[in-house]
């Protein structure tokens, strides 16, 4: 069983997006010196989040950090070219000593797309003949493939290349059929991002990937969730440190949606019974336990950064993560 922590870099009150840039990798640092076992960070385009190029951070962090896995959640391959990402990530791997990893999404924005001169229209298929590139490129031979979203490639080798032959690359689904399928089909490990609602009954996913691996001829694949968090020393001020960034952060999005605003009961609705895992280590490692019994998953991630949280409480809720939910949950787990 391993565990991991994700931020997307959310930008917090009075910081520049430089120094939130610094805040991240200092959490990555403090996570890699607890024994976390893996540190993602998404990809995003807008004045939000203050990442937009994960490679170059995860290259800061890898400088800086000896063991944790470094890797994205997500990285949006569709509006990307997936023989640049290979590149990146080759050239990540090399700097962390085969550290890195890839998490392949659509991403839950779309505002990439008219910033690299995409189409929305053409959300599907960006997505699934980019994939079947990405997924050529990954063997690290010479590729010859033909789509319609970028020229072709005949017989053309791609550098650098690794030193264990392959990146670790996952496929990052956030609740459709057809991507879990499409995972099992390139045989993938599979990401589901549970970002609202019980996580059990994302099990039917995870039966059908078992199912669609079998039935395709692939290999066992392990599976991973992302679920949203925070950590403090108390469940009340888990909940109170939280609520404000979190609401602010959530009915923006709402606005951008088309969804009402949300109340302070109905997000502690989502603590008590759904995706959020929020509270002290105790209660935080029992619902990442259920969470994992239930699913019966290989990798945990915790989005531990919501809106305007200060860094000085992520810091926090890493220590606190590092230190003694994960022990916890092992015991747990053991028992």
């Amino acid at each position: 069983m391993k565990f991991g922590l994700d931020t997307f870099g959310d930008v917090t009150a009075d910081t520049s997006y430089a120094q939130v840039i610094r805040n991240v990798v200092e959490q990555a640092v403090l996570a890699d010196r607890l024994g976390v076992d893996a540190f993602g960070v998404g990809e995003h385009h807008r004045d939000d989040f203050a990442i937009s190029s994960p490679e170059i951070v995860l290259a800061a962090i890898a400088a800086r950090t000896e063991r944790i896995t470094v890797g994205t959640a997500v990285t949006v391959l569709s509006s990307d070219d997936p023989v640049r990402v290979f590149e990146r990530f080759a050239t990540l791997d090399a700097v962390s000593n085969g550290r890195a990893e890839i998490i392949l999404g659509r991403g839950s924005f779309t505002e990439s797309f008219p910033l690299f001169g995409y189409d929305l229209g053409d959300y599907e298929r960006l997505f699934e003949e980019k994939t079947e590139l990405m997924a050529e490129l990954l063997a690290e031979k010479p590729v010859t493939w033909s789509g319609t979203v970028r020229p072709p490639l005949t017989g053309q080798s791609v550098f650098p290349k690794t030193e264990s032959g392959r990146i670790n690359t996952w496929i990052g689904v956030g609740g459709s059929p057809e991507s879990v399928i499409r995972a099992a089909g390139y045989g993938l490990p599979l990401c589901l991002a549970i970002i609202g609602g019980e996580p059990a009954r994302f099990a039917p996913y995870v039966d059908l990937y078992h199912r669609a691996l079998k039935e395709l001829g692939q290999p066992e694949q392990p599976i991973a969730v992302h679920c949203p968090g925070f950590v403090a020393a108390t469940d009340d001020e888990a909940v109170d440190l939280l609520w404000p960034h979190a609401r602010t952060m959530l009915d923006r999005i709402g606005r951008e949606r088309g969804w009402p605003p949300i109340t302070r009961d109905r997000f502690e609705d989502d603590v008590t019974e759904g995706a959020w895992h929020v509270g002290s280590p105790e209660t935080v490692a029992r619902k990442v336990a259920a969470t994992i019994q239930a699913l019966g998953i290989q990798r945990f991630d915790l989005k531990y950064a919501h809106g305007s949280l200060p860094h000085e409480h992520l810091m926090t809720a890493v220590e606190l993560y590092g230190s003694q939910v994960i022990p916890r949950v092992r015991e747990i787990l053991a028992g």
